[in-house]
């Protein structure tokens, strides 16, 4: 296990120096990616080829068209490319726990969790970065009103689409490294767990996550300044629910839940 701790800290070190490198990491996040890499290799390299993967393509289709996305999402967001270590482990820290407690039993309990609450990290961050490419005008989902383009609790059909995708990989490709009996239930139970963590993620964002108002433009937002340099005011939800604890709490939901189908699968 020191070995294989060891090695996996020397591949995370350069995968993350060369995603630091990309502008897609910041120092912390560096650290943060690392962390997580040498806890899936000690309990096992198919844990932490499967979170290099998860990584690999979440950070292609965030470079995606991301001068257009970046574009559409201006008055809404805070422009930041590089992921912090607090980002970082909002999507990967669970995972990165429960894999350490499953070590090579992916079948079990825990690491079906784990395989959960990664397809939740993957199937957000499809829904976010193609929804906001191609999905066009968003809606609430608490209201079904139109919406903001990222602003948080928006939902888009091609959004939808793209985190059933999201969470299939990730699910298919740990099924895959473990070569596991009755691979399709474990398959659909990840699956269903991810699509509910990104549903979470949607119900939290839309309710509870701190959201903000520009006088000036008439717009909700996550800015503390608008594009428009107006100051916004905190105006709904909680002020210390932020996205990383919204994340947080989507990758535990897809845990929970791809738990809950396989056992309602049987």
């Amino acid at each position: 296990m020191m070995e294989r701790a060891l090695l996996g800290a020397i591949a995370a070190a350069l995968i993350t120096a060369y995603a630091r490198r990309m502008g897609t990491l910041d120092e912390s996040g560096q650290w943060g990616a690392m962390g997580c890499g040498v806890l899936a290799a000690w309990s096992g390299w198919p844990w932490a080829i499967l979170l290099v993967t998860y990584f690999v393509v979440a950070s292609a289709v965030t470079m995606y068209g991301a001068a257009r996305k970046a574009a559409h999402t201006q008055a809404s967001v805070p422009q930041l490319n590089a992921r912090t270590a607090l980002q970082v482990l909002a999507k990967g820290g669970l995972f990165a726990l429960l894999v350490f407690r499953a070590r090579g039993n992916a079948n079990g309990t825990f690491g079906l969790a784990a395989v959960g609450a990664l397809a939740a990290a993957s199937a957000d961050t499809w829904a976010t970065e193609i929804g906001t490419l191609w999905g066009g005008k968003p809606r609430s989902i608490i209201t079904w009103r139109p919406t903001n383009p990222g602003v948080s609790g928006g939902v888009t059909a091609a959004g939808l689409a793209a985190a059933v995708f999201g969470a299939a990989i990730v699910a298919v490709v740990a099924a895959a490294l473990f070569d596991l009996p009755l691979a399709g239930d474990f398959v659909i139970a990840a699956t269903v767990g991810g699509i509910a963590g990104c549903i979470v993620d949607s119900l939290i964002g839309g309710t509870m996550q701190a959201r903000r108002w520009c006088e000036h433009c008439k717009e909700w937002t996550e800015r503390r300044v608008h594009p428009c340099s107006y100051r916004t005011v905190h105006a709904a939800g909680f002020r210390w629910m932020s996205n990383d604890l919204v994340n947080f709490a989507a990758t535990f939901a897809g845990a929970a839940t791809a738990v809950a189908a396989r056992i309602a699968l049987r």
